[in-house]
This record gives C-alpha cells, structure tokens and sequence, in this order.
C-alpha cells in the first residue's frame, strides 16, 4: 500500500473546489473513461492513489489538474494532451509531467512534437507563437508554486497571489490549506470566526495568533465558497 503521508490528500470535490473545475472533468482525467470493462480512455498521468484511495487525488494530481485545464480552456483537445502527457513523460523523465518546472521553458518542444506527429492544428499557435503559450503557462499556473532545489517536483503551493499567508504543504495537515506560519487549517478558523459572529479578534485571541492570520483564511475560504479560481 502507498504510503499516505506527505503526498496530500484532497476528495474529488475539494479538488474541484480549489481549483475551481468540475468534479467530473477531473473524475475523467485522474481515472480515465470506462463503461464495466471497457476503457474507452486512459487516464492522462498515474495517480499512486487511484488504486488505494476511493476518490481521492494527490497534491502533484491537485496542481496538474490545473495546467490539463488551461489547456483545455484553450483548445487543445483531449488526444493532443494525452500525446503531450506521454512525450512530456519521456521528456522529462517525471510521472507528473505538466506540473514540472522544465515544462515552462521546454514545453514547446514537447507540443511541437505532438504538432509534428498527429498534425493538431489547436497546437500551431502554442508552438509557433512565444507570447501564446507565455500567456497560458506563466503567469498564474507557476506563480505561486515552490519547487525542490531540481526544479523537478512541487513542494507547496501558496495560491493567494503575492501572499504567502496560506499555503497547500503535502507534508503539512495532509495538503490542506492552513495558516503558513502555524499551520492551523483555514476551514478551522472560519468556521471559528462564523461562530463567533464573525469577530476576527476573538478568533486570533482564542487560537493566539495574529488578527492578520484569521483574515486571510477567512478571505481564502469565501474565495473558494463563491467560486473564484485561485492563481
């Protein structure tokens, strides 16, 4: 059995809360496409908890949600991303191959292959165009994403931008968002703070943290209760 610790660990709706897309599109991407035994699509990467944890994904599986839908917004279609996950696989040499931070720079060498072999013509402008695949990938996928001294592999991601106030940590309360700097769960303090009739003093006096603290989570979890997509 895979271990459970320090991989995250978040039900198909809370994915589909943080991130803001349908639990369906994301039930189809993790698991794949199958009606009894007949598979009529493959899963786009192997998730470690497909086979240990009933509707459940992981922390990488959270943040490559996110870059499988951006690409889907744009265009691309399901075939060309499941050729892009298989090359950018082999590519990189990692199981989460969108995710990692070579992609950033290198991705257009991976989409230009997948252009060359099965002719996509939704990928022509993210290869031949340098601002069209910036526009897609820079400037909130990777913002916000703290990788390991390889750059290869995720390690948290702070999903408020320009604040470092909450934070997803695998490592940390399994993946859930808490305060960065005392690690209480976000969901815990807002609950705290409705209970107290919205009195943010009285919650930081309760938990002895800072005033600041009980704000951003209670920002954070009406973001994500009205819908807002973060980053």
């Amino acid at each position: 059995m895979t271990s459970l610790i320090g991989i995250g660990l978040y039900s198909i709706s809370e994915a589909s809360v943080l991130t803001g897309i349908k639990a369906q599109k994301i039930r189809r991407w993790v698991y794949g496409h199958k009606s009894g035994n007949r598979v009529y699509h493959p899963p786009l990467w192997h998730s470690p908890l497909v086979d240990e944890v009933e509707e459940t994904v992981g922390f990488q599986d959270l943040l490559e949600i996110r870059f499988v839908n951006a690409f889907r917004n744009y265009g691309v279609s399901m075939p060309a991303l499941r050729a892009a996950a298989e090359a950018a696989r082999e590519y990189f040499d990692q199981p989460y191959p969108f995710t990692c931070k070579r992609f950033q720079t290198d991705g257009r060498s991976v989409f230009a292959q997948v252009t060359e072999e099965t002719g996509e013509e939704g990928l022509v402008d993210l290869v031949k165009k340098q601002n069209v695949f910036n526009k897609i990938i820079k400037p909130s996928l990777y913002s916000g994403i703290e990788y390991d001294s390889g750059e290869n592999s995720a390690l948290r991601w702070f999903p408020i931008r320009n604040s470092r106030k909450v934070v997803l940590d695998p490592e940390r309360a399994f993946g859930k968002p808490i305060i960065t700097e005392t690690g209480i769960t976000t969901e815990t303090l807002y609950h705290s703070w409705l209970a107290e009739g919205e009195d943010a003093r009285m919650v930081a006096s309760l938990y002895e943290i800072d005033v600041s603290a009980v704000t951003a989570a209670v920002s954070f979890e009406q973001r994500i209760a009205n819908g807002e997509i973060l980053h």
